[in-house]
């Protein structure tokens, strides 16, 4: 099984990276190729709405996005992790679920005419595994959380969850102290237990 974590935060040793670094390392460990994909080192712009996928099949901005949608799609598991910047996920992984929800959507569907109704055949990303992890440090978990589970559901993904939400308590003051987050780790580590039985399953 391959497993990439797909970092938001654009700070340089995140908690961010932590967390998602825990939930890869216990995958390694039951045996998955893994790989982190830090957004910060990449120049991935917002949608401009073009539709220019719709006939091209893939997104038309040119920038670093092809590749990271082309190892999404290779995946079998996904890990979308981001700091809570005002109660939202960070604008670098915003900018990466617009436009590989948008794009990976007209992948595989055509576009009707306006009165037409669609009966969609899926999506890029269709039945790949994928969690959410977020970081605050204190509030704001519930709507950067939802953002990435509102996306994966609309993207015809199979949700994992944990013992409890996939967070991190985190950044006080701006600290990076994520490995003082116990409860936190376990509940990363137990999420790489659920994300592989899942997988596993699947296949």
């Amino acid at each position: 099984m391959k497993i990439i974590g797909i970092c938001g935060s654009p700070r340089e040793e995140s908690n961010t990276r932590f967390y998602l670094k825990q939930v890869l390392s216990e995958l390694k460990l039951k045996g998955a190729e893994t790989e982190l994909i830090l957004l910060k080192d990449l120049d991935i712009k917002g949608c401009k709405g073009c539709y220019g996928c719709v006939e091209a099949k893939r997104c038309v901005i040119e920038d670093d996005f092809s590749k990271v949608f082309q190892k999404m799609m290779e995946a079998d598991g996904i890990l979308f992790g981001s700091p809570v910047y005002h109660s939202s996920i960070t604008s670098e992984l915003k900018a990466l679920l617009d436009r590989s929800g948008f794009s990976g959507r007209w992948y595989s569907n055509e576009m009707k005419e306006e009165k037409a109704s669609y009966q969609w055949k899926g999506t890029a990303f269709s039945g790949k595994v994928v969690a959410p992890v977020t970081v605050a440090r204190r509030a704001g978990q519930n709507f950067a959380f939802a953002q990435i589970l509102l996306w994966a559901t609309c993207n015809d993904c199979i949700v994992a969850g944990s013992t409890y939400w996939n967070v991190g308590v985190a950044g006080k003051g701006g600290s990076v102290n994520a490995d003082e987050d116990q409860e936190g780790i376990g509940i990363m580590k137990h999420l790489a237990n659920n994300m592989a039985n899942i997988i596993k399953c699947l296949k």
